[in-house]
């Protein structure tokens, strides 16, 4: 039983603070201002954080500038590793999420705690609502609505908040995606 416990004690204290990628279901792309925590197995001088910039990429060092937004963290893995061979024979990275910043959305309008929202996984509209404190008595919840950004425009994507309230109809009860504004008027 200890020999079965051990291993998943280790793997716990190694992604202790970060957000772990699971590449098989539906892994977590980095996006601007995430952190990440990298390391070069065997090159102490080349672990650390780094922030992804607003352009989506990060300063790596010896590699300089990498492009890692809309990446999962075994993409990232490999670019750095194939930057650094140049300098390091079969260079051995690691690279998790440390701080996962820039999964945002963002809450308008009338709910009690409105701004940007932190998201720590998929967040549907209650949920999201919910983090915000709820809506205000005056906010008129028969015209919410999620404004998505697909390619250069914007989606308006309308809430039916009294059938999500009721548990009648649940098919406006969206998953909110990175960057989406739920707008509560």
């Amino acid at each position: 039983m200890l020999r079965l416990l051990l291993p998943a004690l280790c793997a716990l204290s190694v992604c202790s603070g970060m957000v772990c990628a699971d590449e098989k279901s539906g892994a977590y792309l980095l996006n601007p201002g995430d952190v990440i925590h990298y390391s070069v197995w065997g090159e102490t001088k080349l672990e650390g954080d780094l922030s992804v910039l607003p352009d989506g990429s990060v300063n790596f060092p010896l590699a300089r500038q990498i492009h890692v937004a809309g990446l999962d963290t075994a993409a990232v893995e490999k670019a750095f590793a194939a930057k650094l061979e140049k300098y390091i024979p079969d260079p051995d990275v690691s690279v998790g999420v440390k701080d996962p910043k820039g999964y945002l959305i963002y809450l308008n309008g009338k709910v009690l705690k409105p701004g940007p929202v932190q998201m720590t996984g998929p967040t549907s509209v209650l949920q999201a609502l919910s983090m915000s404190g709820g809506v205000d008595k005056f906010a008129d919840t028969g015209d919410i609505k999620i404004i998505r950004r697909k390619g250069t425009t914007d989606v308006s994507m309308p809430v039916r908040y009294k059938d999500l309230m009721s548990g009648k109809d649940m098919s406006t009860n969206y998953v909110l995606q990175v960057g989406d504004t739920l707008v509560v008027p």
